[in-house]
């Protein structure tokens, strides 16, 4: 079988959202389902050997990458939600936007048990503000991050050493920009 290179399945959208941006679209791998599944595979591979019980996911494009990764594992999908999303009591953390201005998001407080090991995932890893704020909910719920991974890293924004603030854990981006 053909290895498929998923840089292929990404659109690239100059001065999107604003002027001197690219804007890396991971919507045609999502539209093709064997783009997908070959990434998600490859995240799954990944995450066989960490032990983990749970995955997390940041809205919403999270969920996208998270929940067909919890099936495949067969393990617990957590939503990080925006604020007000939630119906029921839950922990928050704040984050500063990639463009300005700050956001919020939080977990129910009874989603994640204390020792449960927690992989978060996310399609793209910008300047790590929200990956670092999903970090900060599962840590403060008592869960342990067993590791992180994305579709694309935009190295030139420094991401990763934001999501590692905390202390280094198993990291895996596809691709990097």
């Amino acid at each position: 079988m053909e290895k498929i290179n998923l840089r292929d399945y990404v659109a690239t959208v100059k001065d999107y959202p604003e002027p001197g941006v690219e804007f890396r679209d991971i919507s045609p791998l999502m539209g093709n389902g064997a783009a997908y599944k070959d990434a998600i595979n490859q995240i799954v591979d990944f995450a066989k050997d960490l032990n983990v019980e749970l995955i997390a996911g940041p809205e919403s494009r999270g969920f996208i990458v998270g929940s067909p990764l919890a099936y495949a594992l067969g393990v617990g999908f957590v939503p990080a939600r925006k604020v007000g999303k939630l119906p029921r009591e839950a922990v928050s953390a704040s984050y500063t936007l990639e463009y300005g201005g700050v956001n919020e998001l939080e977990i129910h407080k009874d989603a994640i048990k204390p020792g449960q090991r927690v992989l978060i995932v996310d399609d793209l890893l910008a300047t790590g503000g929200t990956i670092n704020a999903t970090r900060r909910i599962i840590e403060e719920l008592g869960g342990v991050v067993a590791g992180v991974a994305f579709i694309i890293e935009l190295e030139a924004l420094h991401g990763r050493e934001k999501a590692m603030e905390a202390g280094e854990v198993p990291f895996l981006a596809l691709m990097e920009y």
